[in-house]
């Protein structure tokens, strides 16, 4: 007995085919879902939805398998089916963690959930804990970045579907590594999504960047909240993953009561009880609100962590100076760069010339670790004009020190697909769009978007070209080659040192403070006794190494303490232990004299 259910409070009737028959649906109760219980249904039988006297076929918005693709008919999937051998495995605390984001269609020449599994032990062995997944439910076309899916309960076919997301969540865990998955709440994708047939998912009365708002606040939201609820769990409970990131919270609209954020932050709460498993919600924010990641109990939305985009925008800035484009204007000064460091947002209430007005508010006395911290991610590569990475934009030895600022900063570290071996492979914004005038119309869009820098047309690469997808695929065999291989065992070396120093785990606020000389341009950063000095400038530097202190790694191999100092050539850092010694830390400003420190160019 299979007992099917849809919600379609605008249909005024319903069936359903399965099995070469159609039938009529019962319903529709006072909540607008419809039901049928049918005898023969189970696993692998294909079915499908028609609505009124429409004779189009479609797909179920909770479909968990679209083996034929988005525009297909769904079929039915035992989520119990599947034999799992990872019940004694608990994820670590987030706080602990060093995060690796990648694309499944990318990180492999395969580009398959199985394909990606051979690859967890070099995870293992670089230090990560926690493996982030862009977004795998199923999209329209065979490629993409999976930003645009809209069967959210289906994992994408050409990764695998469904039970080979178990298979690379089983054997994550049985490496120790934890699975986080990137979840799309904000929008649906522009092709394949029929939700609007069943009931009012999305709204016309806010707009978004990609249309009309996910209704979350008005007539039937409760129906949507809970879809999206629901899908998150499956997630967590059907699927193994140890955590979410949710795209982008602020396009979401909601002012009811309590937000979907906080709803959402409790129904993960009571299944965490319930599987007694650590799991965790990280989102993506805009709004530089430290009441999203505030916990509920104290008035907040009670999100584990979010991603912490001033720090990005202010290293990067200073890592590669020049003409300020979007919000980077924002950005460029080493002062906004220790305020990102000691105070998380360097927009916690002042003026933005990028928005014309004041942003944010202060963090307060909320843990550091509630915040991620890095250099590259999928947007800041992928959304630049032809995907260049760090190595591409500020050169190699930029490209160590931003590694030593990450990995040694207050932030849980987070890293990009490739970005430990400094990969040739860019990662550009690819997608494969099967309708024929949407296609056209993201290729153009992306020359426009760009050719408003002065950018060349002709040089942005086309999404909808295989190519663009088939370029940006990572190239494993340079992992042992040159630079490539000194750059990875400088990652290696840097997360073991954050793994094996308490005090690189501290994510109390006012644990950090940083010195700095713009003029000159070098920059030091304290955690406790380890201090990461860099020279940014364009002559040699000295740095002081107090009394037992010293040289633990350097971005240019050995470096020989003289006279208590060391000097460093430029665009190198160093990380100096003071091991046994204790620094006391007090309210001041986030830019201190060098005599209230230990660190500053001699």
């Amino acid at each position: 007995m299979y007992r099917f259910e849809i919600w379609a409070p605008q249909a005024r009737k319903m069936a359903v085919k399965v099995n070469d028959a159609t039938l009529p649906m019962q319903g529709p109760d006072e909540q607008g879902w419809w039901r049928l219980e049918i005898d023969k249904a189970g696993a692998g039988v294909d079915y499908g939805y028609l609505i009124d006297d429409d004779e189009t076929l479609y797909s179920d918005p909770r479909s968990q398998s679209q083996p034929n693709g988005v525009h297909g008919m769904s079929r039915l999937y035992d989520q119990k089916s599947f034999a799992w051998n990872d019940a004694r495995v608990q994820a670590p605390p987030l706080a602990s963690g060093v995060i690796y984001e990648l694309h499944i269609g990318t990180f492999t020449h395969e580009g398959t959930l199985d394909a990606a599994i051979s690859r967890l032990d070099h995870l293992v062995d670089l230090g990560v804990t926690h493996v982030e997944l862009m977004p795998v439910a199923s999209f329209a076309g065979n490629h993409g970045w999976g930003y645009d899916g809209v069967a959210l309960f289906a994992v994408h076919q050409p990764y695998g579907g469904p039970d080979a997301l178990k298979r690379f969540v089983n054997a994550a865990h049985n490496k120790g590594l934890s699975v986080l998955l990137d979840v799309v709440y904000n929008h649906f994708g522009p092709v394949g999504n029929y939700t609007g047939k069943f009931g009012p998912y999305l709204v016309d009365s806010h707009q978004t960047p990609w249309g009309g708002a996910v209704n979350f606040e008005g007539a039937g939201a409760h129906q949507v909240r809970r879809f999206f609820c629901d899908n998150a769990l499956m997630w967590m409970r059907d699927f193994h993953i140890d955590g979410l990131r949710l795209d982008a919270v602020h396009a979401y609209v909601d002012r009811s009561a309590i937000h979907f954020l906080e709803q959402l932050s409790a129904e993960v709460e009571a299944l965490k009880t319930t599987l007694a498993r650590h799991l965790v919600l990280i989102a993506e924010s805009d709004l530089n609100d430290p009441r999203v990641v505030t916990p509920r109990e104290a008035g907040g939305l009670g999100m584990d962590a979010q991603w912490s985009d001033d720090f990005h925008h202010a290293l990067l800035a200073v890592l590669n100076p020049g003409p300020a484009e979007g919000y980077y204007a924002d950005f460029g000064e080493l002062s906004q760069l220790a305020k990102a460091l000691e105070r998380n947002f360097v927009y916690d209430g002042i003026y933005s010339t990028f928005r014309n007005r004041l942003h944010g508010r202060p963090t307060g006395n909320l843990s550091q670790h509630r915040f991620l911290g890095y250099i590259q991610n999928h947007d800041q590569v992928g959304n630049r004009a032809v995907g260049d990475r760090l190595r591409e934009i500020a050169g190699f030895d930029r490209a160590k020190i931003a590694a030593a600022i990450v990995l040694m900063s207050p932030f849980v570290p987070m890293l990009f697909q490739g970005e430990e071996w400094a990969a040739s492979s860019p990662f550009q914004y690819f997608a494969n769009h099967d309708d024929p005038e949407m296609a056209r119309l993201v290729s153009e869009g992306r020359k426009k978007e760009f050719s408003a820098f002065g950018w060349d047309p002709e040089s942005i690469p086309d999404p909808e070209n295989r190519d663009t997808f088939e370029r940006s695929k990572l190239k494993w065999k340079e992992v042992s080659d040159g630079k490539h291989a000194e750059m990875l065992a400088w990652y290696r070396e840097l997360i073991r040192l954050r793994r094996a120093t308490p005090s690189l785990n501290n994510g109390e606020p006012r644990h950090t403070r940083v010195s700095y000389d713009q003029q000159e341009m070098w920059f030091c950063m304290e955690r406790g006794d380890v201090t990461v000095s860099c020279n940014l400038g364009e002559t040699d530097r000295r740095f002081p190494v107090a009394v037992g202190g010293r040289v633990v790694l350097g971005s240019r191999g050995v470096v020989t303490v003289k006279d208590g100092t060391v000097t460093l050539p430029p665009n190198t850092a160093v990380i100096i232990s003071r091991s046994g010694m204790r620094i006391e830390h007090g309210m001041g400003s986030f830019a201190r004299p060098l005599r209230d420190s230990n660190c500053g160019s001699v």
